[in-house]
């Protein structure tokens, strides 16, 4: 897993075909864009939950949690 902090207008790029590019955003929501080809599949992962009917076929997408070790300057403050 990788974090990263980018500026708006900053781009990642994966291999040498798809661009996701950093619009901005506010507190809780950041816009992006990505740039791939057609043959890529691209899905929200709220849309691809909500096309799976049993809680079983939920249970088996991927799920990705912070790392538990990474230091604390990197960990979100829990609110209390």
């Amino acid at each position: 897993m990788l974090r990263l902090t980018v500026s708006p207008e900053e781009y990642l790029m994966i291999n040498e075909n798809i661009k996701i590019m950093f619009l901005g955003g506010s507190k809780n929501n950041l816009r992006i864009m990505v740039d791939a080809p057609k043959e890529v599949s691209i899905v929200r992962s709220a849309a691809l939950e909500s096309r799976l009917p049993s809680p079983e076929e939920k249970a088996k997408l991927p799920k990705f949690y912070a790392v538990p070790d990474a230091p604390a300057k990197y960990r979100k403050a829990k609110s209390r």
